[in-house]
């Protein structure tokens, strides 16, 4: 078994699955699942809705509310969905994380996201924004990365394969 006792950020555009993974990454691994999304102030949901991207100073406090999740699960482990998209906001979620904390980036081509969002009814995200969160995203080079384009069941294997 992995060392579940670390923080897992399951990061990546919208529609990856991040919080499909976060759930079944959870059971498999017995740790709680925060979807990210949950955490956003009001302001930042109704500019999304709106169709509006979101710019830096919108994402940092949302950002720091997810490094202080995260320092609360330090040594206890948990899994956090989280778009992550630039490598600054990913040196936020670490902050005084130490090793305790795990990335993994879902990634996909943008024409399988495109799909998944079209046919997705309950989501603030409109699909006009997932062109800007492409252009946004800074892959990383320190997470695990997993293909989407696998099984729900694969994915979470490989994870925990990968950890």
């Amino acid at each position: 078994m992995p060392n579940s006792k670390k923080v897992f950020i399951l990061m990546g555009v919208s529609g990856t699955g991040k919080s499909t993974i976060g759930n079944l990454l959870s059971n498999k691994l017995g740790i709680p699942f925060f979807d990210g999304d949950d955490f956003h102030p009001e302001a930042n949901i109704k500019k999304m809705a709106a169709g509006k991207p979101l710019n830096d100073d919108d994402r940092q406090g949302w950002l720091i509310k997810l490094n202080e999740l995260a320092k609360e699960y330090k040594f206890r482990g948990a899994i956090i969905a989280c778009s992550a998209l630039k490598e600054s906001y990913r040196g936020i979620l670490q902050n005084e994380m130490e090793n305790q904390l795990q990335f993994v980036h879902l990634e996909g081509s943008f024409e399988l996201i495109k799909s998944r969002l079209e046919n997705r009814k309950d989501h603030f995200m409109p699909l006009e924004l997932l062109k800007s969160q492409f252009e946004t995203l800074e892959p990383p080079v320190d997470a695990i990365t997993v293909s989407i384009s696998l099984t729900p069941d694969d994915i979470v294997h490989h994870i925990v394969n990968q950890t």
